[in-house]
């Protein structure tokens, strides 16, 4: 039998011929309400949208305008949905982050999103309100070059892989369990070479995987020839990373056409690295670099924030911290309290921009106690900021847990990774020549993570964990930079909080 060589480009985070069309506004209606599912044969409550699980996949071109109508069909919530890895350049109260972009959609309500998707790429959207993403709210979001571009690769088909963490508890379940005292914790294709090609919506330069290392919140785009044998099947399987698993690594089939789907591959699935093989991971992180042509980073900053993540204490609950304050967002969202000037809507003093100097990161905290705040780093406009992620010890001894951060509104330069505390002298080991531009980084345990952008988008942005238990422990910070500048927010995003009242306040006026 012929084996045609094909290349496959596989997306994780449909065949798809590729289509090159001009600029248009795609709508769309969804209703998100709570349905029966069972993602892994077992039924249970799942977040849905028009009755799907995962939610509809999204397809547009670069340049193309998105418009969601968002009904919330949740009889006792609010809703909101993030749209990860689109900067909203524009339209920051779009970016679907609830008490920062925007208030959460009452049920029976309908909020529409309207935004530009300005760069093409494999992104998703999730929801952003308490564990609304644990509960399934979640979908694939691509974007295709636009007309007259091309991609530096060359591929005859596409299919879309999303991953995601799934528990048989309910969120609701999950967020009493995290806010308990003490806390209780909620629980690669074989035979074929992978060649990395994209992450997270940027063009990186090609490299030669066996298996991928993949986090919360990252988006990677691969290449595969299917060149093997088709008269097989084959496995491709994801295990659990950072965290000792107690359950069986997850397997699904590539299926080459000509054999069918029911036939499980003769030989055993493909053995994972350890889930704690963090040298394994580091090496994966260090072969990302940027593709010939990305934008360069600027050679210096203008303000360097140093962020330590550690694991406290709060009157005797379990929480993590930055710089020893556990994020609590306001019930105003702080586009509205900062563009209308509110200033009793949230904290106005500014949060730690380092940690002490003698703090020792390869030891539990000598005092664990932390407090809460929702205070905001003000950033100047068009500034280059470096943010410098200082992993440390969790409450046990040599425990350090890998972290990936989401940056909300841009891309950042990843411009290292480092052993144990960060040191002024590190700044010799930046990258600056070519650094991947990401949306997403990771922090491994007892280390650093180096990151560069540009304040360029003005608007509030989180930048948080995404571990959503730990974004939900107070594990995240907001930017703001440039808000006086925002125009034309519609006043549905602001109907709450102070900031409805007042809204409310200013109508009564007229």
């Amino acid at each position: 039998m012929v084996c045609r060589d094909r290349l496959i480009l596989i997306t994780c985070f449909s065949f798809l011929i590729q289509l090159c069309l001009a600029a248009k506004t795609r709508h769309f209606k969804w209703e998100v309400e709570y349905m029966y599912w069972s993602p892994d044969c077992m039924e249970g409550v799942v977040m849905g949208i028009n009755g799907q699980f995962p939610g509809p996949t999204i397809r547009a071109v670069s340049g193309d305008t998105i418009v969601v109508e968002l009904t919330n069909k949740l009889h006792t919530e609010g809703v909101v949905i993030h749209w990860h890895g689109i900067r909203q350049l524009g339209t920051p109260w779009a970016d679907g982050t609830a008490s920062i972009s925007q208030c959460a959609i009452n049920s029976g309500e309908t909020f529409v999103y309207r935004y530009k998707v300005d760069k093409a790429g494999t992104y998703f959207y999730h929801g952003h309100f308490g564990m609304q993403r644990s509960a399934g709210l979640y979908g694939s979001l691509i974007v295709e070059v636009g007309e007259g571009e091309k991609e530096p690769f060359h591929y005859d088909g596409e299919f879309n892989l999303l991953l995601s963490d799934w528990w048989h508890k309910g969120s609701h379940e999950q967020e009493v369990a995290l806010s308990s005292k003490p806390f209780r914790w909620i629980g690669e294709p074989q035979n074929h070479k992978m060649v990395m090609v994209e992450a997270d919506g940027n063009y990186i330069q090609p490299v030669t995987l066996d298996d991928l290392d993949i986090y919360s919140g990252e988006s990677y785009s691969v290449l595969i020839h299917t060149d093997q044998d088709p008269s097989k099947n084959y496995w491709i399987s994801v295990s659990v990373r950072g965290r000792q698993p107690n359950t069986p690594q997850g397997l699904t089939i590539l299926n080459y056409q000509t054999t069918s789907a029911s036939y499980l591959p003769t030989s055993p699935p493909p053995v994972s690295p350890l889930w704690n093989d963090y040298n394994h991971s580091k090496s994966f992180s260090n072969k990302i670099l940027a593709a010939m042509g990305s934008p360069k980073p600027p050679t210096s900053y203008n303000r360097r924030i140093m962020l330590l993540n550690t694991q406290n204490t709060i009157e005797g609950f379990t929480k993590w911290a930055i710089n020893n304050i556990s994020l609590t967002l306001p019930p105003t969202p702080y586009l509205g309290a900062i563009k209308h000037r509110l200033s009793n809507a949230f904290d106005q003093t500014s949060p730690p921009e380092k940690f002490p100097e003698d703090y020792d990161v390869m030891k539990p905290a000598t005092n664990t106690n932390s407090t809460y705040g929702n205070g905001v780093y003000m950033l100047k406009l068009m500034t280059t900021v470096d943010v410098i992620l200082q992993n440390a010890n969790a409450l046990a001894t040599n425990v350090s847990e890998i972290h990936p951060w989401h940056l909300h509104g841009h891309d950042f330069w990843v411009l290292g990774y480092g052993e144990g505390k960060f040191k002024d002298e590190d700044v010799n080991k930046f990258n600056l020549k070519n650094p991947p531009l990401r949306n997403t980084a990771v922090i491994f345990p007892f280390g650093w993570t180096a990151l560069r952008f540009v304040a360029d988008n003005p608007g509030v942005w989180a930048f948080h964990c995404h571990i959503e238990p730990h974004l939900h422990m107070g594990m995240g910070v907001v930017f703001a930079e440039g808000v006086h500048r925002v125009q034309g927010i519609p006043n549905s995003a602001l109907a709450c909080g102070l900031t409805g009242k007042f809204l409310m306040s200013n109508n009564s006026r007229h």
